[in-house]
């Protein structure tokens, strides 16, 4: 690891994969948190909900999601997010097991409808590169509502690489230019967008 670069870590099972179970998270969790040190291991996730694939039959994610929404209360870790076409289940499924108190919805996608339903459960939401893309009009009100302290930005690396650079793989290198787009949304200077952006990262994850 590079001088100064300090890395932590989410451990999750992805909505693809819930027919694979959770029953290993806990025991993991368990070995890596229990030692008193500093923690690794920030958050649970991503998790979450995807009709999109269907990779995993729908009501084995919901039970897939719904335990880990358990095991981030329980280890008192953020809950990282991953809905996609599934937003009443994802967030009927929050509402009933109870929201952690520092939830992420993660590469959020939706428009400013879903984007209160969201806020009004206490989430707050991560913007990644399709907030720069010409036709994601509703992303950008999402994030044009979305309270400051509330707000964070990601690549999605490899996936979703922002304007200009569409058509090559994403790398973090390139959270910048969500951040400087979510500045024009919000017609705030970029140095604000980076500062606040960061403290609620670090908020959230607790690093």
């Amino acid at each position: 690891m590079a001088e100064g670069v300090a890395m932590w870590a989410t451990v999750g099972l992805h909505p693809h994969d819930a027919v694979d179970g959770v029953e290993g998270l806990d025991a993991l969790l368990a070995a890596e948190l229990g030692d008193g040190g500093d923690r690794l291991v920030v958050a649970i996730g991503e998790c979450g909900l995807d009709y999109h694939y269907d990779h995993s039959p729908r009501p084995v994610q919901r039970e897939a999601f719904a335990l880990q929404i358990e095991l981030a209360r329980r280890h008192g870790l953020a809950l990282v997010v991953h809905t996609r076409e599934a937003w009443d289940d994802t967030l009927d499924l929050l509402a009933a097991h109870g929201v952690p108190d520092r939830t992420i919805i993660h590469c959020f996608t939706g428009g400013p409808d879903e984007a209160r339903r969201c806020l009004d459960l206490g989430a707050s939401l991560s913007f990644s590169g399709v907030v720069t893309f010409k036709n994601a009009d509703d992303v950008r009100g999402a994030a044009a509502l979305c309270p400051m302290d509330r707000l964070l930005v990601e690549t999605d690396s490899p996936f979703l690489t922002p304007v200009p650079h569409r058509g090559s793989p994403n790398e973090p290198s390139r959270v910048p230019l969500v951040g400087v787009a979510i500045a024009q949304v919000k017609g705030v200077d970029r140095a604000e967008v980076a500062a606040v952006t960061t403290a609620n990262a670090r908020r959230a994850f607790g690093c």
